[in-house]
């Protein structure tokens, strides 16, 4: 049961890892009130973009390749 836990982990950690490489960032915009005189509203949009650096791609990949080992190596035993 722990070796099944541990790879899906891994499976896991893996596909996190190809999503991080193929979309190193992603922008999203909220809005926010900047005023309100009695009933009128101004708003504004607000673009913000969070980064992904290749490296921790790379890394998860690596990460759950290797957990995915380790758990059908414990599943042998």
């Amino acid at each position: 049961m722990k070796s099944t836990i541990i790879s899906i982990i891994g499976v896991i950690l893996i596909i996190l890892g190809i999503i991080t490489l193929s979309y190193q960032h992603f922008t999203y915009t909220t809005e926010e009130k900047v005023a309100e005189i009695g009933n009128v509203q101004v708003t504004a949009q607000n673009e913000k973009t969070i980064s992904f650096p290749p490296l921790l791609g790379g890394l998860s990949i690596a990460a759950g390749v290797v957990l995915v080992i380790v758990g059908a190596r414990n599943k042998s035993h």
